[in-house]
């Protein structure tokens, strides 16, 4: 007598790309993260130079040491967990359009690069909403750097 044969059949399930609402809520908590870091890293400097801001030609020492603190947060949560903190909290991860691990070069330009862009002038804040109108709901920022954003499963 012939033994039945198991099927194991794995389910393919269609990717499903977050778009710009999620990402919205889950940018908001890592800007709310963020700006709650700097107020903890950057607080010494309140007592330096009788609390007036320290210049370094157009900049000042605080807000160049918050923009670090700022791209570094978005590129090393996302290299070691695919994902930021807001990320986590609305179930998304980054991907690479060709699934393989990312690369520091992606993250470089997604991260650093497209999120620079985006607030380099007052309206390319704007460009966040290619998000909304496109098929595979990628920001500039993840054209830049090849990814996506999609939902966990």
């Amino acid at each position: 007598m012939e033994e039945p044969l198991e099927y194991t059949s794995k389910q393919v399930r269609p990717t499903r790309y977050a778009g710009f609402w999620m990402r919205f809520w889950a940018y908001l908590v890592d800007i709310i993260i963020i700006f709650s870091i700097n107020g903890i890293l950057l607080l010494p400097f309140q007592f330096i130079n009788d609390g007036k801001a320290v210049d370094i030609g157009y900049w000042t020492l605080t807000g160049i040491l918050s923009s670090i603190v700022f791209y570094v947060y978005f590129l090393l949560m996302t290299k070691y967990f695919r994902q930021t903190l807001g990320k986590m909290i609305f179930g998304l991860k980054v991907i690479r359009e060709d699934n393989k691990p990312l690369n520091w070069s992606d993250l470089i330009f997604r991260e650093v690069v497209g999120r620079f862009l985006h607030r380099v002038f007052f309206i390319t804040v704007f460009l966040y909403l290619f998000v909304a109108f496109t098929g595979q709901k990628q920001g500039i920022h993840d054209m830049i750097g090849n990814t996506r954003v999609v939902f966990e499963d």
